[in-house]
Formats: structure tokens, sequence, C-alpha cells
């Protein structure tokens, strides 16, 4: 979500060490993503401090049934980098979405959107993320 690992390990052992300080005390809240809720909104002040780039118009292409195939062909350390480099919210949303671990209501939850924000803003992402994958990876001809 930084975009930088060695930030993201700072901020991540950050939130643990403070949910170490308050669990024998009985602080932590009952909420289930109240770790990746803390961890997120540690990610969002951390990157107020960074430069960002300015919004800028991504092409967007239809989804093709070869994404997956395409997809295939990077590590998955470079998907994190075009993921991280998405504006905010929309980062949280893709990052969320890909790791597959989380359903709708869930990743709705833990990003703090209405479900048609985050479906604008998955379609649109996944959209920016094909017309990429098109440069990057020529599509599988079809057989």
């Amino acid at each position: 979500m930084l975009g930088d690992s060695r930030k993201a390990q700072e901020v991540f052992h950050t939130t643990l060490r403070e949910a170490a300080l308050r669990a024998p005390h009985g602080e932590l809240p009952n909420e289930p993503f109240w770790l990746f809720r803390e961890a997120r909104w540690r990610c969002l002040e951390e990157s107020k401090t960074d430069l960002e780039a300015e919004p800028l118009e991504m092409k967007e292409h239809e989804i093709t049934p070869e994404a997956s195939l395409q997809i295939e062909q990077f590590e998955p350390t470079q998907l994190a980098v075009w993921i991280s480099a998405a504006p905010e919210p929309q980062r949280t949303a893709l990052a969320l979405f890909y790791l597959n671990e989380f359903d709708y209501r869930e990743i709705l939850d833990l990003a703090e959107l209405k479900l048609s924000e985050l479906s604008r803003l998955l379609a649109s992402g996944r959209r920016q993320f094909q017309a990429w994958l098109n440069t990057m990876v020529p599509q599988v001809p079809k057989v």
C-alpha cells in the first residue's frame, strides 16, 4: 500500500506492537478487522508525508478472458507495485480484492466504502489494469 517495503514493515510492526501492548489490559477492540483497519490508517498517515503523483487519465480496456494468462507472466511484486501506484481509496479496494482473502462485505468494512463506490473503484481499476496488461504482455492469441 505504501510502495516501499521498509515503510510497510515499520507500519506493520508498529501496529502489532500496539496490539501486543493493549491485549494484556483487555483494550483491543472487539472487531474482527481492527488490525487491518488500524494498519490501513497508519499507511494512509504515512503516505501523507510522501509526494503524490498528479492524477492522470489512465486508459481502460475491457477485461479479456486471457487476463489470467497475462497475469501469470508477472511476479507478485510487479502486481503489488502497480496496485500501490493507484490513488486512495482505489489502492485499498484493489489490494483487498486481489488478495482473495476477503469477501465484498469485508472489503466494504475494511475500506470504509459504500457498495456503489467499491463497485466503481474495482471496475475502473480492473479495466485500467487490463490496459496496462495489454501494453506489458501481448494478448495470447485465441486458439
